[in-house]
């Protein structure tokens, strides 16, 4: 038996490229690779056969996914510097523009002039709602909510909202509800970009 070869198939170097063996695990892979070239060469064989699985299977984030997380970057920041925790109101039929004044004519919750698809600045957050500014230029692709109700206030511009199928034209002032467990998507129908009031409610 050649232990260099039942070390290679015992499946930690395996584990060793993904990251999850034990401290005393990883310094012993090392010692070895250190040791036996051809423990090195099998570690990089692993590697490249990982990443090509990786790529061959990723998936494409959602066009939402990147402004949602800078967007909470930016809040948690903000916290940090000291901006008070605030609760805008929960949004209804009634809601109105000027219900959310006290965020929406602050300076630094104002969209940049080279605006890319989608931007967002949260102006609330709760474990039971998120409130945000939202301004879409083109579409915000098809999503569904199993565990939240998506609300929308629209405050300039157009667009179309989708639900299951069916189209929804909202112009400045209209709210428009999401229904859970069914698929929507917002299309811009205006020339300039739809900005909104967005809020998500824990069911």
């Amino acid at each position: 038996m050649n232990p260099i070869t039942d070390y290679i198939e015992s499946g930690i170097l395996e584990l060793y490229v993904m990251g999850v063996t034990t401290p005393g695990e990883t310094q012993e892979v090392e010692q070895m690779a250190s040791a036996h070239p051809q423990i090195r060469e099998e570690i990089e064989t692993i590697r490249h056969t990982l990443e090509a699985y990786a790529l061959a299977h990723a998936v494409e984030p959602k066009s939402t996914v990147k402004p949602l997380v800078l967007a909470t970057i930016d809040y948690m920041v903000r916290l940090q510097q000291g901006e008070p925790v605030t609760f805008p109101p929960v949004l209804s039929p009634e809601s109105r523009q000027e219900d959310y004044a006290a965020w929406l004519e602050r300076e630094d919750l104002q969209a940049p002039a080279e605006l890319e698809d989608i931007y967002v600045k949260i102006i609330g957050y709760s474990p039971n709602a998120t409130t945000a500014i939202i301004w879409i230029k083109g579409v915000a692709e098809e999503e569904i909510h199993h565990d939240e109700h998506e609300r929308f206030l629209i405050l300039e511009g157009t667009c179309d909202i989708t639900v299951d199928g069916k189209v929804n034209h909202l112009s400045p002032g209209d709210f428009f509800s999401i229904p859970l467990h069914q698929t929507h998507k917002v299309k811009v129908t205006s020339e300039v970009p739809c900005k909104v009031v967005l809020q998500r409610l824990a069911v």
